[in-house]
């Protein structure tokens, strides 16, 4: 006879932060974001989940309209996209590759190496300026980490993320572009299964896992929390990187 019995048997916990709003023009870097997360009561093996708008604004990686030269590609795209031609230079100084383009959207390979759609570049809540993605998120997310753990003594992970569509599947989901003191991409292969049975082929993006459960507390609107703590996550706290979740040309059968 089956056993009937639930019992918890494991629990994380996330965690939304409210920080000052941050103007485009501001330029305080990532040491202002350090001592503002440093403040919270931190512990051991919390991950801190940072929204990449708010990085792009901390290293002053904004891109004020008046100061971009449209080319006529930029022109001619800007009509079929129904964007500003300033916009389309920005997604097309940030590409490696156009990937696709259709009426209303661009596909492109950005120097990270990211698929994404307009190379990630954004002018929301932005005041005549365009927001690329940070240019570097690994090292980014390495100082960061590097900072908050000199002024608290915590051994941290942090994460930083974007939303990004995924081809097939409706809607935008959080995902990690950079990553540094826990685990980006899990290899589980060798371990065993309920049935004992060793796993043979099992890779999980547990970095994007994260990112995406810490979206659900950003938000894609006006919830104004750039900041998450996700606490007890069961997850390896190795030296990850955003880099680890990319798919090489090579592997992608979506692309010819």
């Amino acid at each position: 006879m089956v056993e009937k019995y639930i019992k918890e048997k494991r629990r994380m916990e996330l965690i939304g932060l409210e920080i000052p709003v941050i103007s485009e023009d501001d330029n305080l870097g990532i040491e202002y974001l350090a001592d503002l997360i440093s403040s919270y009561p931190l512990r051991d093996k919390d991950i801190v989940v940072v929204a990449e708008t708010l990085i792009s604004k901390l290293e002053g990686n904004i891109i004020k309209k008046e100061d971009v030269k449209p080319t006529p590609l930029a022109h001619k795209l800007a009509e079929k996209l129904g964007k500003s031609p300033e916009v389309v230079q920005v997604i097309l100084d940030q590409a490696k590759e156009i990937v696709k383009i259709g009426d209303g959207f661009i596909i492109t390979e950005t120097k990270h190496g990211f698929v994404c759609a307009n190379s990630g570049v954004d002018e929301s809540n932005l005041k005549d300026a365009i927001k690329p993605l940070p240019e570097d998120p690994d090292k980014s997310a390495s100082l960061l980490r590097e900072m908050i753990e000199r002024k608290t003594g915590k051994r941290i992970g942090v994460i930083i993320s974007d939303s990004m569509g995924r081809p097939f599947r409706r809607g935008s989901i959080g995902v990690a572009i950079g990553v540094s003191g826990v685990c980006a991409l899990w290899d589980r292969k060798g371990e065993k299964d309920l049935f004992n049975k060793p796993l043979k082929s099992t890779e999980v993006a547990i970095g994007d896992e994260l990112a995406s459960a810490a979206s659900i507390l950003m938000g894609e609107s006006n919830e104004g929390i750039p900041v998450v703590i996700i606490r007890n996550a069961p997850v390896p706290f190795t030296d990850g990187r955003g880099k680890d979740l990319i798919r090489s040309k090579e592997e992608d059968v979506f692309r010819d």
